[in-house]
């Protein structure tokens, strides 16, 4: 199981950081990367939208239990929770190897290996957001396009992020290619990584005990 989950980690993280080298070495980054004016009110608290994101991780473990790996509601959720361990691993590793500067402390989108405390790429709770939403996504928007509508929870997160100067664009952007990729690989599983360290009576589900 860990060696599978290092590879996928590994790979999502050669992947957007290859991302990141060419388009720093094009000056991609300074085409779509600008400060803008901070604004944290209303819906753009980041306390709210650390709130749901919290809400739906306890949720989906709540559900993963419940159900169970033999429904397909349950089995999807323990993909949404490996889904999300692996973004969450990926995404700081990135934060350690790029050391980015966060716009909240220079004009200069280019500034990145600076070392220290810099962890603006990519933006975690992007990529946590687009982790937790991508398996249901992959699972069920064929059958119900309604699903889709899932997008607009990691489109408003980031967002969220850009507006509170934390993060520039691309972080974001980082942010959702992690956590899309993360969710791919959990969803393309024979079957779910957690699941193959816990109890049989977890994989049948809390739901059928009562």
């Amino acid at each position: 199981m860990y060696s599978h989950t290092l590879f996928s980690v590994r790979r999502s993280f050669a992947i957007v950081l290859s991302v990141c080298a060419v388009s720093y070495a094009n000056d991609g980054w300074g085409q779509i990367d600008h400060q803008v004016t901070p604004d944290t009110s209303g819906i753009w608290n980041p306390d709210i939208y650390r709130s749901l994101l919290v809400a739906m991780t306890v949720g989906q473990i709540g559900l993963a239990l419940w159900e169970g790996g033999e429904a397909r509601i349950g089995n999807t959720a323990w993909r949404g929770i490996d889904s999300e361990i692996i973004a969450a691993v990926t995404a700081q590793g990135l934060k350690y190897a790029t050391t980015r500067v966060r716009p909240s402390n220079t004009s200069d989108p280019g500034l990145w290996f600076q070392g220290g405390s810099n962890q603006s790429f990519p933006s975690g709770e992007a990529a946590e957001a687009a982790s937790i939403v991508t398996p249901y996504i992959l699972e069920y928007a064929g059958e119900h396009p309604s699903v889709y509508a899932l997008t607009l929870i990691p489109l408003y997160v980031g967002v969220g992020r850009v507006k509170a100067g934390a993060h520039w664009q691309t972080d974001v952007i980082g942010g959702w290619v992690v956590g899309g990729l993360a969710g791919w690989y959990a969803h393309d599983r024979e079957s779910p990584l957690l699941l193959q360290v816990m109890p049989d009576g977890i994989f049948v589900g809390l739901k059928k005990s009562f």
